[in-house]
């Protein structure tokens, strides 16, 4: 039975099959709890939110008794961080150029746990990434790889690009043996990350991640962060492309999986004209559509101010008047960037209006506090 559902997960895309037992990782509970209650979640909430099945297969199915757990490979073609040199251009995660795998995995899942089901005679339960389950301590423990020191899955063979599925089985099947850990003195992980967010090694602080900022966090990004944002406008890859164990790693070879090529280098300036139903459009089916368009141009925007060229700048005063506060606050930011305090007073003056959201009346202040010589508390 093992060997037929392995060579169908194969044929049906996957990389790699292994098995835990549910029971296998018994510091999660301990764990999940120190790092919640450290706040390092962030405004993730629904972490939170059944903890208790989060933190333990069978407190979310009581039935479990195997973790079928299998990988996919999304290896990009190129160096993530190449374009990280490219200011006028945006930098979306790789993951995100392509199309949406909960989408391209779920059917797969479900196929390949129908198939479990058929021939074990037990029930299964399909997830991928939408329900309270530990997916990375859960892939470690049954051999998929371990979690480096950023905290992702890094496998031997297929590097830290792979997308995890689990299937909970009733069935008792026959654990594979956990991957120790293999990073040994590195720290590549570590040192890159633009934003020091990890606080020691294997424990991420998500409140300081640009993946957690630009994609999950809902408000204004904290002024501290947004100069290392860089060009990046969705996501960041810094922690997993520098990791040297990805030379191992073949290009993403599922066809529904493959990157799309508009999404590898967007020009700012066409991302900042995107309304509501162009933003859809154009990421239509892909995990950048569910930030929705108004996080999106907060991110577009911050690039804008980064990228050192006067030429973005109108794109951003454009902004000046769009119908969302966190849009109109970072192109405040971003015309203080460009343009300097003086000619932002310009605007500001043109404008002939007093802004109505806190936020963006502060970063007004702290830009026109600047054309007074004074020193803008953000």
């Amino acid at each position: 039975m093992r060997r037929l559902v392995e060579a169908r997960a194969h044929a049906l895309g996957f990389d790699i099959l292994r098995v835990a037992r549910p029971d296998s990782v018994p510091d999660l509970p301990g764990r999940l709890s120190a790092w919640l209650g450290s706040g390092s979640h962030g405004e993730m909430v629904w972490m939170e939110e059944r903890a208790e099945a989060r933190a333990a297969p069978a407190g979310l199915w009581p039935e479990v008794r195997s973790v079928v757990m299998l990988g996919m490979s999304y290896a990009p073609e190129t160096n993530p961080l190449d374009i990280l040199g490219r200011r006028d251009r945006g930098a979306i995660a790789a993951y995100a150029q392509r199309r949406d795998y909960h989408e391209v995995m779920k059917g797969k899942l479900k196929e390949l746990g129908g198939l479990l089901s058929a021939k074990s005679g037990r029930p299964v339960k399909v997830f991928v990434d939408t329900a309270p389950v530990m997916e990375k301590p859960l892939a470690e423990a049954a051999g998929l790889g371990w979690q480096g020191k950023h905290t992702v899955l890094v496998s031997r063979d297929f590097g830290n690009w792979l997308l995890l599925g689990a299937i909970y089985s009733a069935a008792d099947l026959e654990p594979d043996t956990p991957e120790p850990e293999h990073c040994g003195t590195c720290r590549r992980c570590l040192d890159i990350c633009p934003t020091a967010a990890f606080p020691d090694p294997f424990r991420l602080d998500a409140r300081r991640c640009l993946s957690y900022l630009t994609i999950e966090h809902t408000g204004p990004i904290p002024a501290e962060f947004r100069a290392p944002m860089g060009n990046r406008v969705f996501g960041c890859d810094d922690c997993l492309a520098i990791c040297p164990w990805n030379k191992f790693a073949e290009a993403a070879h599922e066809g529904r999986l493959a990157a799309r090529e508009d999404l590898g280098a967007p020009a700012l300036r066409e991302l900042a004209r995107l309304d509501e139903a162009a933003f859809r459009h154009f990421f239509a089916n892909t995990p950048v559509k569910r930030t929705g368009r108004d996080r999106f141009l907060r991110n577009v925007l911050i690039a804008i101010g980064n990228s050192g060229d006067p030429a973005l700048a109108a794109e951003a005063a454009r902004c000046l008047d769009d119908p969302a506060p966190i849009v109109r606050g970072m192109a405040v930011w971003a015309c203080g960037r460009l343009l300097g305090p003086e000619a932002c007073a310009g605007l500001h003056a043109r404008s002939g209006k007093d802004e109505a959201d806190a936020h963006v009346r502060e970063e007004w202040r702290a830009v026109l506090a600047a054309s007074d010589g004074e020193t803008p508390a953000s």
